[in-house]
């Protein structure tokens, strides 16, 4: 097995267990030196919720309070995910959560100052698909909820939008596998960073209701 990621092969596939169930892959998860990213963050932050969940939720990257907590989307941009989910009629104990990326990447203004999220790039998201593309392979959820456009195009491809493909009901090929049922929505971090939370927040409860519909 590798042990590290070299320059021009940023790739998790190594560090992926071929048997064992959610627990295999997190445990292996821990490990993983596909890509630099492991080197800055304080751990892996790896998906949560079961196998068998009925919509698995795909956000960006662990923030700050995830990276610190290793779970995923226990910051305020989690909590105010879980308010929207309710509202919109999805139970988020029945969802599994986790990102496209599985390591916290940031940038500092000066050293010792507050930890700022700093977008994956396509070379890191792509080195961490293994790890979603298992996540998914053994939930086997009837539908995926994307969260923003990062997310998005992690799994949809670098052509998505998500200001032009929110809230509709796709079908997509994920990671060369069947087609599966897409929504995208903005994160929820976005919300929290408009400057009207409130059209923000319902827009995303709007996407969210779809899902929901298509959960029925």
């Amino acid at each position: 097995m590798a042990t590290t990621a070299t320059e021009d092969a940023y790739t998790a596939e190594p560090f992926v267990p071929s048997r064992g169930g959610l627990s295999a892959l997190r445990e292996a998860a821990a490990e993983c030196r596909g890509c630099p990213l492991h080197r800055e963050a304080t751990r892996t932050v790896f998906g949560k919720g079961r196998t068998g969940a009925r919509v698995v939720l795909v956000g960006e990257q662990p923030g700050d309070q995830e990276d610190r907590q290793g779970e995923p989307f226990v910051g305020p941009a989690g909590r105010l995910l879980d308010r929207a989910l309710a509202e919109a009629g999805i139970d988020p104990a029945q969802a599994y959560v986790t990102n496209a990326v599985k390591h916290f990447k940031f940038t500092r203004s000066a050293p010792g100052k507050r930890r700022i999220h700093k977008a994956p790039s396509l070379r890191e998201m792509t080195a961490c698909g293994p790890w979603l593309a298992a996540e998914l392979a053994l939930v086997e959820p009837e539908l995926i909820v994307v969260l923003g456009a990062t997310a998005g195009k992690a799994l949809l491809g670098s052509s998505f939008r998500v200001t032009q493909q929110r809230g509709i009901l796709l079908e997509e090929e994920i990671h060369g596998r069947k087609e599966q049922r897409v929504v995208a929505t903005i994160h929820p971090s976005a919300v929290l960073r408009s400057d009207d939370r409130d059209a923000a927040y319902r827009g995303l409860v709007s996407d969210l209701k779809v899902a929901a519909q298509a959960l029925r």
